[in-house]
């Protein structure tokens, strides 16, 4: 498995964390790791906050829950 800060620096060069990555994350932080792989999961989290990395969780999420259309959200266009 990848390390945090290979998933970080991949997310910081696209610009976008994946769901996959988002769940390689969580397995990886729920283990013991560096301080260098600590400090880029700080890093990510300034990033996602100032809008320099989007999550592919929240805009699926946001979707859902601005999707108020009589038809299903995933037949509306």
């Amino acid at each position: 498995m990848r390390l945090i800060r290979e998933i970080v620096q991949e997310a910081e060069r696209t610009g976008y964390l994946s769901l996959q990555a988002e769940d390689q994350l969580r397995q990886l932080l729920a283990n013991k790791y560096d301080w260098e792989d600590f400090t880029a999961f700080i890093q990510l989290q300034q990033a996602v906050m100032e809008e320099r990395v989007k999550q592919e969780s929240r805009e699926l999420l946001y979707r859902l829950s601005s999707c108020h259309t009589p038809t299903p959200c995933h037949q509306a266009g």
